[in-house]
């Protein structure tokens, strides 16, 4: 029995040690909002890959993934991340949400900011290039990018994408391709899209706009 006591003792702190790590892990695992930006902190107007930042306003993050019906059987691919503001808010909503942004300190600014939100369960944020990114899981896809970037990725959008996925656009349109809805959000303009079924007028009308 004394051998047995003393593995149980054994055990016992092990596991309060465990524990104790985990809670430290956790600590630094979910820092404040504003440390995330002691080692970067990005400017409106800032040059970028394509475009330059300049942050979406709450109030038409908000609307976008309203008109979008974001729920949490969703998931949501935020192309263009930023410092992630729109794969935040969709992750507090309950849907998955990725978003995916090319410069490698705004993505790993927007990931400190997830850590910061406690959303890690249910949102990240991938450094990469959106025109060669995986998003075919997609049930809503965001978007702040100029109009010939729109249009450089909608082939891609029709083309991976299942019928029915739907597309926000913050300020810029799809060319031709007319929206479903046109909103105006405190001045700025946000478009709604819904991927059509191939065979149909509005997939061919999608296509053309593509070209």
């Amino acid at each position: 029995m004394p051998g047995f006591a003393r593995i149980t003792h054994v055990v016992a702190l092990a596991a309060l040690l465990a524990l104790a790590i985990g809670n430290a892990s956790a600590q630094v695992a979910a820092p404040d909002r504003a440390s995330c930006t002691q080692s970067y902190k990005p400017e409106s107007g800032q040059e970028g890959k394509d475009v330059v930042w300049v942050p979406t306003p709450d109030e038409v993050v908000q609307r976008m993934l309203q008109v979008a019906m974001v729920t949490p059987k969703d998931i949501v691919y935020d192309l263009g991340a930023g410092d992630g503001k729109i794969a935040i808010a969709a992750g507090k909503l309950g849907a998955t949400s990725i978003g995916i942004e090319f410069n490698p300190d705004m993505a790993r600014l927007a990931q400190c900011f997830v850590r910061a939100e406690k959303l890690t369960d249910r949102t990240r944020i991938v450094q990469g290039d959106v025109f060669e990114s995986d998003f075919r899981e997609a049930t809503v896809v965001t978007l702040y990018l100029l109009p010939e970037l729109n249009l450089r990725l909608l082939p891609k959008l029709l083309k991976d994408l299942k019928p029915g996925t739907r597309i926000v656009s913050h300020a810029f349109t799809m060319g031709s391709w007319k929206p479903e809805q046109t909103l105006d959000v405190a001045g700025r303009s946000v478009y709604y899209w819904v991927i059509p079924a191939p065979g149909t007028p509005s997939y061919a009308a999608a296509l053309a706009a593509s070209r």
